[in-house]
């Protein structure tokens, strides 16, 4: 397996933090449901390429299933700093699988995908609240998986739950 996707996945954890607030995307409620119905696009395009290889080394993705209530006793910083871990794995497991899968159709499909997920990590970056206390380093509970659709399944569900959920918290705030 490759130890540049460690590299990367590590520097992506660590690059540093703006503090601007990007209140459009957050106060917009269709903006996050139109990223909900692309990711549903990307998943169901990527199930229709064919021949999609199995990966040699296994992708390691978030394991992004939450408990609402587990959800809402944690803070905005905590969500935030856990959803940009559950990002760098999945843009880290998108550079994997790229690097196997040569067919235009799946490499199609994973390019959109990378650029999704690189935005999202990237828009979560310039959040902060809590100046100067900085969260632990991320010890997401993850999983293994050889196929390429289970990555579009991951992304899906991190955009539905996890991202949805914080947007929807982050609104209450911003958007009086």
């Amino acid at each position: 397996c490759s130890p540049g996707l460690l590299l990367l996945t590590s520097f992506l954890l660590h690059v540093e933090d703006s503090h601007a607030s990007p209140t459009r995307l957050v106060c917009d409620n269709r903006l996050i449901h139109k990223y909900i119905v692309e990711a549903k696009d990307m998943e169901k395009r990527m199930g229709q390429c064919q021949a999609l290889p199995t990966l040699s080394c296994p992708a390691v993705l978030p394991s992004v299933d939450i408990s609402l209530q587990q959800w809402k006793s944690k803070s905005n910083e905590t969500k935030r700093q856990e959803i940009l871990c559950d990002l760098a794995l999945v843009v880290g497991a998108v550079v994997e699988a790229q690097g196997h899968v040569t067919q235009e159709c799946g490499a199609r499909q994973l390019n959109q995908l990378y650029q999704h997920a690189n935005f999202f990590f990237l828009l979560l970056q310039t959040f902060s609240w809590e100046v100067g206390s900085q969260e632990p380093g991320c010890s997401p509970r993850t999983m293994e998986q050889t196929h390429v659709p289970s990555i579009f399944l991951t992304y899906r569900k991190l955009v539905q739950g996890k991202l949805r959920f914080f947007f929807y918290d982050l609104a209450k705030d911003l958007c009086k």
